[in-house]
């Protein structure tokens, strides 16, 4: 989330030394477009807290000046573009910086310098970082360092490359050397996915990029070099880890390693398997997995039943795991505005990059046009355990329109769509969910969990199925069984109407007669659940909540209720109003209802000790 600048130091002074040095005019010209681009977006708009007109940033600008460019040549990649031809266009590039952002771009390699430091450091007050950090519960005042490091460039010719690689995959876990490189370029090109890259080795093979070139194939010996130093920082970190490196003319460079971000399923793998690798203990097992790890491993999957019968309408890179299905959100913003409304949706863009944060975090599927398993779009949804898939070069975006092609199909924001990020697919429907199945390593974990843990685990559970959930996953009681739950979801509607006469009995006498019809129905949920915990603990609460709850509020289904109950409209309307609180957590509810009712404490107490007493008898 914190900026970066390269080639800094490139100016008029220093351009023709760089190229007698090298020889490579081309190259030159490239990075010295790149500064431009970079500088201009990074050290002079975003760090100056610049608000781009219409959402036009000057970033965008200049990319849609390179995206012209080359559409008028007829040139299909970046560097199909000669020497003569960048430098034309770094002099355009100076001319529309001036004209957007009033200021000229600095020719002067110390001035540069200063700028790119300072942007740095301004970065750690960026909107996408104070977003992030409220996000990761990063405190803000912890501040950043700038690192100020040599050059070294992937963008010479054939013989140089950058890539980023993790030393197990981030998907799935398994144990193989997992990356994307591109020839020709600069790092950004990868994690920005302004290119979709090719797969590092075998492993990284996939349908969509399995006839791309690898490094395995095209650079053997620096593939094997790279091996190498993947298995020392394992043995040395103890961890997965995420590294970024370059080859310039040949010769392998390391630029960073820190430790990857991963899937709740990859973590879970990679943790257990470590520990028969020796590399970690039992204890640091437990301690690899975050609880939100863990939960996303119960999150739900496409239903394959369901799945089988539709057809796929595109495929990219499966970055993220699980499955989705939602409402297409174009923009962060109407990914934020459907999240507010509760509203399943899915993040569809070119590209994401860090300023999308928010709407990431508040889609439950992305899907991005561009960009390869390390883009920044694969990173964040990994981290988070979103289903998320990228490169899906079959989706074409009007924002302007508000609508998006996936392959031959239009459609518009608010149409529903459905990815499996395990695969890669996208179907122009909606597919049921299933919860994923019971993962035998999770049981592994949880044992191993067990084993080291000091406090007793009791959960919330209001019926059989629950309760049964809850010992399954290792609960050893119910800590709370909130009996007014029957009167909510599944199967409601006959306690519930019991429940309504009982609120609207006019004498004690009809109160009775509606608490002993009540009554079976309290026995028997208590008794169903009493059975799957045989023995474990159980804690009852009595009818708590308020009554206003339980009766209806639109005038409809109170004329209704009145018809029903053989009373007068305005009758129901008077009794319904007299039940409403203005504070109802001191209302007439829980231990007051009782004191007010005994006969309700005293129904519900039947129904325990007989559920109690009949479960006895049957031992």
């Amino acid at each position: 989330m914190m900026d970066t600048v390269l080639n800094i130091g490139l100016c008029s002074k220093t351009l023709p030394g760089l190229i007698k040095k090298t020889n490579n005019p081309r190259f030159v010209y490239d990075s010295y477009r790149r500064l431009i681009m970079m500088y201009a977006d990074v050290v002079m708009e975003k760090a100056e807290g610049i608000e781009p007109a219409d959402g036009k940033s000057i970033r965008k600008q200049l990319d849609d000046m390179l995206d012209a460019f080359k559409e008028a040549k007829g040139y299909k990649s970046d560097t199909d573009i000669k020497a003569e031809e960048l430098q034309q266009l770094a002099e355009d590039f100076k001319v529309r910086i001036k004209e957007v952002l009033g200021t000229e771009f600095p020719d002067d390699a110390e001035a540069q310098l200063e700028g790119g430091i300072k942007a740095v450091f301004k970065s750690w007050n960026g909107k996408k970082a104070i977003s992030y950090r409220r996000i990761e519960g990063i405190p803000d005042d912890w501040g950043t360092a700038v690192n100020v490091q040599t050059m070294v460039f992937g963008n010479m010719g054939d013989g140089s490359a950058t890539g980023v690689a993790f030393t197990r995959n981030p998907a799935t876990g398994d144990n193989q050397f997992y990356g994307e490189w591109l020839i020709n370029a600069q790092g950004e090109d990868v994690v920005a996915g302004i290119r979709t890259p090719n797969p590092l080795n075998d492993d990284t093979k996939n349908e969509q990029n399995k006839h791309m070139h690898s490094m395995q194939e095209l650079m053997p010996d620096t593939y094997k070099e790279l091996c190498e130093v993947r298995n020392i920082l394992e043995k040395n970190y103890h961890d997965m880890l995420d590294i970024e490196f370059t080859i310039q003319d040949g010769k392998l460079y390391m630029l960073q390693c820190r430790v990857g971000k991963r899937t709740g399923v990859a973590a879970l793998t990679m943790a257990l398997d470590m520990l028969k690798e020796g590399l970690i203990d039992e204890k640091e097992v437990v301690m690899r997995l975050t609880p939100e790890q863990l939960d996303e491993l119960l999150h739900p999957i496409l239903d394959a039943a369901d799945e089988k019968k539709r057809t796929v309408i595109a495929k990219g890179l499966p970055a993220g795991p699980g499955g989705a299905v939602g409402k297409i959100a174009l923009t962060s913003e109407k990914a934020k505005e459907y999240r507010a409304a509760k509203v399943s949706n899915i993040l569809v863009r070119e590209e994401t990059n860090p300023e999308d944060v928010e709407g990431m975090r508040a889609a439950d599927g992305i899907l991005t046009a561009r960009g390869g398993m390390t883009s920044h779009a694969a990173l964040v949804a990994r981290g988070w355990g979103k289903c998320c898939i990228v490169g899906c070069d079959a989706v074409k975006i009007d924002l302007e329109k508000g609508i998006v092609k996936i392959g031959d199909k239009q459609f518009k924001e608010g149409d529903t769509i459905s990815l499996n990020g395990s695969k890669g697919w996208v179907y122009n429907e909606a597919i049921a969910m299933i919860n994923a199945t019971e993962n035998p390593l999770f049981q592994q974990f949880m044992k191993l969990v067990d084993k080291y843990r000091k406090m007793g685990v009791c959960t919330n559970a209001d019926n059989p199925e629950d309760a049964q959930n809850a010992i399954n996953f290792g609960a050893e009681g119910i800590g709370l069984f909130r009996i007014e739950h029957m009167f909510y979801g599944k199967n409601s509607e006959e306690p519930l109407a019991k429940l309504r006469n009982m609120i609207l009995a006019n004498t004690t006498e009809e109160r009775v007669a509606a608490l002993n019809e009540l009554e079976p129905y309290i026995k028997n949920a208590a008794k169903g659940t009493l059975k799957v915990l045989n023995g474990k603990p159980l804690t009852f609460r009595l009818m708590d909540p308020p009554l206003h709850e339980f009766v209806p509020h639109t005038e409809e289904k109170q004329r209704a209720l009145a018809k029903e109950r053989g009373m007068s409209f305005e009758e129901i309307k008077k009794r319904i109003d007299a039940l409403n609180e203005v504070n109802p957590m001191m209302g007439l509810r829980g231990v007051r209802l009782g004191i007010v009712y005994p006969e309700i404490t005293e129904t519900q107490f039947r129904a325990l000790f007989q559920a109690t007493a009949e479960l006895m008898k049957e031992g």
